[in-house]
């Protein structure tokens, strides 16, 4: 905290930065919490391409939304690694570019869709559409 000064005496309710950047007065945000899209149960076969280090993970997805998905693999790339990602089912496709966001070990990655390919965009809403309706 800041030291005395005569400010402090005329105003009682002031918040200093130093208080406020603190890790008590901001609680971290949790991984669920900055999801903006509902994800959906969903399967299909996954190729992450790290695009910096050229190192490639296949799995299989276990769930999808707008916003991106998870993929289950044994060998999930670095958090924050900018990947091309390659969704295939039955004969449809879907390209993005991803963001590693959170790695779970010997489980998989979850990955933030920055960029969906614009010609197989039509693919991921129509996926997206299948799944939201009542079963």
């Amino acid at each position: 905290m800041c030291p005395s000064s005569p400010i402090d005496s005329i105003v009682g309710d002031v918040i200093f930065m130093t208080d406020r950047m603190s890790d008590r007065a901001a609680p971290k945000v949790s991984q669920r919490d900055r999801r903006y899209a509902i994800r959906y149960p969903f399967a299909a076969d996954a190729e992450v391409l790290d695009l910096e280090s050229g190192a490639r993970s296949e799995g299989v997805t276990s769930d999808l939304s707008l916003g991106g998905c998870f993929v289950c693999t044994s060998k999930p790339l670095p958090v924050k690694s900018r990947t091309r990602v390659t969704l295939k089912r039955k004969d449809e496709v879907v390209e993005a570019l991803a963001m590693v966001r959170i790695v779970k070990p010997r489980i998989g990655m979850g990955l933030e869709f920055l960029d969906v390919e614009p010609d197989t965009t039509a693919t991921l809403n129509r996926w997206l559409d299948q799944l939201r309706r009542p079963r």
